[in-house]
């Protein structure tokens, strides 16, 4: 079995005091917004699971099948000693790019699930004589400190996760992801990819209720650990597509005047019949902006892989 270190970077209390800074900044705000990473307590993590498996969602299926076809070539063109994961969960899809890169020494896995972190780098380990497997509880979007590994680094960023952060989340996450590469390493990022309104909606309001539920599920987290009051069932499940930004926006309706109270926080929020509260945000991005927005971080994009249909785009860009 080859070597499994787990580390923690993250306080233990860091995810607790980081949920009450943000439901309070989000229901006193105008408009009111929640962010999309507190839907994934262990039922959301389940639930999205389901959504990548439903028809109308495609990004996991298009990113899978160019991982496929072109994980020989991001090998051939990184050479990567190091391969680091962010926001790594399960590491299923990585299976495709370790199994390319035949010169890897060390997989380190980033994530704020020290449960789910330990499940896969263990197995991966077992798996895999020679892999050193050195798992870090992290928040990538916080300053990161890597261990010390052999390069070239390759750092991906898949899944299209990128989509979530707002513009300048985007840009400081970005310039932080390039403070970690030596000149010469490289980032794989998946990108969703704008397309037709129709096609956008649905995968993000699927006919079978699942992503509805998902979208719910941040009002059960909050009433779990912060002693709320929500009822989901009082909220509407909305997706919409704001053409001027190009994203797509997940949204809770409140289906009548309502008030909520979250007794941690010493709040009480009143809701208007029908008022939203913006729960995640999907942007759909095209080559050059993409390519402008990794040259603003001193990244400079190589290589751009799209699926057959031209739904989803990996690509590859390295570190001045």
């Amino acid at each position: 079995m080859s070597p499994f270190h787990l580390t923690r970077t993250l306080a233990e209390d860091a995810t607790d005091a980081a949920l009450r800074a943000d439901v309070h900044r989000g229901l006193t705000g105008r408009p009111k917004t929640l962010p999309p990473k507190w839907f994934y307590d262990a039922h959301g993590s389940d639930l999205f699971e389901k959504i990548t498996e439903l028809p109308e969602y495609y990004p996991t299926r298009a990113e899978r099948e160019i991982l496929l076809a072109r994980s020989g070539d991001i090998a051939a063109a990184t050479g990567a000693r190091t391969l680091v994961e962010l926001g790594s969960g399960s590491s299923e899809k990585t299976r495709h790019l370790l199994d390319a890169l035949t010169d890897l020494h060390t997989y380190v896995p980033v994530d704020v699930s020290g449960s789910a972190l330990t499940q896969a780098g263990q197995a991966l380990a077992a798996e895999r004589p020679g892999l050193d497997v050195h798992a870090l509880i992290a928040d990538f979007t916080a300053e990161l400190t890597l261990p010390d590994t052999p390069g070239p680094r390759l750092v991906a960023f898949l899944g299209g996760t990128v989509g979530n952060l707002l513009p300048a989340e985007r840009a400081a996450f970005l310039a932080s992801v390039r403070a970690l590469l030596a000149p010469g390493d490289a980032l794989l990022l998946g990108t969703d990819l704008v397309k037709d309104e129709e096609v956008l909606v649905r995968a993000y309001d699927d006919g079978a209720g699942v992503t509805a539920a998902f979208n719910k599920n941040v009002l059960t987290v909050i009433n779990r650990e912060l002693g709320a009051d929500f009822e989901p069932a009082a909220f509407d499940h909305v997706a919409v597509w704001d053409t001027g930004h190009e994203w797509i926006e997940m949204r809770l309706r409140s289906r009548s005047a309502q008030t909520v109270k979250v007794p941690a926080l010493d709040l009480a929020v009143d809701f208007a019949a029908g008022e939203e509260m913006r729960t995640e945000v999907s942007a759909k991005f095209r080559q050059e902006g993409v390519r402008a927005e990794l040259s603003a971080a001193q990244l400079d994009l190589t290589h751009w892989w799209t699926d057959g249909e031209g739904r989803f785009a990996l690509s590859l860009s390295v570190a001045r």
